[in-house]
């Protein structure tokens, strides 16, 4: 998984948003699996006051102290799932995205051991659940929202794995994830072919 990740990801240059807002790093993890590799994603706690109930990434506001965005996205792992930072290998960035609460989010691909335990922070993260790559590679899209961003329609997937709705952001970050790394071809500019 490694050599995919590393060769797929050296040429790719990540869109980055020329804008002065709050920045958020998150990671999108990936298992170091030899056979059908997994990406790690939460449910975040209905109490929290933004993207509450919803399926997300690991990771958060850029604190003072951090370094980078991506020890941002480290930190935030740990304190949301355990993850921890030294079994993490970040890969690379991937494009920048807006977040609708006016946060500039940069995702970064982070592999992580197979078998690695992890344990959701009760205050924060509902659940912690894995999909395989190849569920996603096979657009198995349970619709297809038209979400208007800076003038722009961009027609994102939403994926339903078990009682999980992967939608909005972080399906956008999935398929930057998908197109960079698979070639997967799934354009947010048109509509999918009925």
């Amino acid at each position: 998984m490694r050599d995919l990740l590393t060769r797929q990801l050296a040429d790719y240059a990540p869109r980055q948003l020329a804008l002065d807002y709050p920045e958020a790093g998150i990671l999108l993890p990936v298992t170091n699996s030899p056979g059908n590799p997994e990406i790690v994603l939460t449910l975040r706690s209905s109490n929290l006051s933004t993207h509450s109930g919803q399926v997300a990434f690991p990771g958060g506001k850029r604190d003072v102290g951090d370094r980078s965005l991506a020890d941002t996205a480290l930190r935030e792992s740990h304190e949301e799932i355990g993850l921890q930072p030294e079994v993490v290998e970040i890969i690379a960035p991937l494009s920048q995205v807006m977040s609708r609460h006016g946060i500039l989010v940069t995702p970064y691909v982070g592999l992580i051991p197979d078998e690695v335990r992890l344990l959701a922070n009760p205050g924060e993260i509902d659940s912690i659940f894995k999909v395989p790559i190849d569920f996603f590679l096979a657009d198995q899209r349970e619709r297809t929202d038209a979400i208007t961003f800076m003038n722009h329609v961009y027609h994102v997937p939403c994926y339903r794995w078990d009682r999980y709705q992967i939608w909005g952001l972080s399906a956008v970050v999935l398929v930057d994830f998908l197109n960079a790394v698979y070639d997967a071809g799934i354009d947010l500019l048109e509509p999918p072919a009925v």
